[in-house]
């Protein structure tokens, strides 16, 4: 019997395990790609492990997932319409090295005609040794403010002047969308929230020029995420707080919670303000990349969307601006760097990876934790939260424990 087979049950030992915001000292026990309670196997089936696996003390994590990025490895997913499931298969097995077990490809504002030849090619499905699973796209723009459009190019930005017909109009078939990033102070808005809800396709805010006002109401109507806080927003002003304002309002309907993604990639957001977030609202942070294609290459000139950009000590600018245009950090990078920058606990670096973006999705019952019955989903960590090898439905798809 192969260790790989996923009918085998396998036991991870001498391990510390992520579970229900604490850190335990136990062992992790899978099969049929998922997380399996020992007391039934020691009880109930009385049978012992196929396989026991010695993780020599490291960390097992869920694995992380990326709700926003536009690409890595060469690859733009807002830019390669003749070979986008090429493009995917490339940036979704390139992932797994940074502990990425799934994640959302992200397309920028662009022309219709290429929303229509992208978005039906990019379908979700689940991760393996080909690579990280895909969750569904998370469309940014092109509904979003001129004033903020920060690397994504004006002459394609839309309104809603036909209502909800100028969101199929633009995008065509939205089967496979997730996630929407749009500017809630656009005439019609609240509307297209609302049906973009009622589709099961969850709403962020940003690239945005809208008052607090108008970011309680998107909220109250379904909104449930800002992109890149931060970024692309107006700043935070003692009279009017803006998107940023949301984290701490009383307005928020109760039971729901307001997540957003912020870039801690050393660059884009200051450690003061990763601090400023953390203590704010912890519950709602999620670590997103908005890696580009240059993700994993050599400083240059890249393409972005319909943009070239420039990668110039370790930062990603509009070629010849001084306009940041993404990130180039890895997830795994992000999560070190956000517990350095705010002295978070462990659990809360690793959480804000794994647990808030699968509670962002609604997918919480079975990704980003360790429950019993949840995919076998997960990283090995060291001490210093390198990545040691990456599993997906208790199969290693990134290098191997010792058995």
């Amino acid at each position: 019997m192969q260790p790989d087979d996923k009918t085998v049950l396998k036991q991870f030992c001498n391990c510390k395990i992520l579970r229900e915001g604490k850190i335990q000292l136990e062992d992790l026990w899978v099969r049929n790609g998922e997380i399996v309670n020992p007391e039934k196997i020691f009880y109930d089936e009385k049978i012992t492990p196929d396989v026991k696996l010695n993780c020599n003390g490291a960390l097992i994590s869920p694995g992380f997932i990326d709700l926003q990025i536009n690409g890595g490895f060469g690859i733009d997913f807002s830019n390669k319409v003749d070979n986008v499931e090429e493009g995917i298969d490339k940036v979704a097995k390139g992932l797994l090295k940074y502990g990425v077990t799934s994640f959302c490809p992200t397309v920028v504002t662009s022309p219709t005609r290429l929303y229509h030849k992208i978005l039906p090619k990019i379908k979700k499905r689940n991760g393996g040794s080909h690579g990280a699973g895909i969750l569904g796209v998370h469309i940014e723009g092109p509904f979003i403010s001129p004033n903020k459009k920060g690397a994504h190019p004006e002459n394609y930005i839309r309104t809603f002047d036909q209502g909800f017909k100028s969101v199929t109009d633009m995008y065509g078939d939205l089967n496979n969308a997730c996630m929407v990033t749009l500017a809630p102070e656009i005439p019609n808005a609240i509307s297209i929230i609302e049906e973009l809800c009622k589709r099961n396709i969850k709403v962020s805010v940003g690239h945005s020029i809208a008052n607090l006002n108008e970011g309680e109401e998107a909220v109250k109507h379904g909104a449930s995420f800002i992109t890149h806080l931060f970024n692309a927003m107006l700043p935070f002003h003692h009279r009017d707080p803006g998107l940023v304002g949301l984290l701490t309002s009383d307005q928020i309907p109760p039971g729901r919670i307001v997540h957003f993604g912020i870039i801690a990639d050393g660059i884009h957001t200051h450690p003061a303000a990763l601090r400023i977030a953390h203590r704010t609202h912890p519950e709602g942070l999620v670590l997103v990349t908005d890696a580009i294609s240059a993700l994993g290459l050599e400083e240059g000139i890249h393409q972005l969307g319909q943009l070239e950009i420039e990668i110039r000590q370790g930062s990603a600018y509009i070629a010849g601006t001084d306009i940041l245009c993404g990130s180039i950090a890895e997830m795994s990078k992000c999560v070190r760097h956000f517990r350095e920058a705010t002295g978070c606990t462990v659990v809360e670096a690793l959480e804000a990876a794994t647990l808030h973006p699968a509670k962002t999705l609604g997918i919480d019952s079975h990704k980003g934790v360790l429950s019993f019955g949840a995919d076998a989903d997960f990283v090995l960590l060291d001490d210093k939260l390198e990545v040691l090898s990456t599993w997906i439905s208790g199969e290693c798809v990134q290098r191997t424990c010792s058995e």
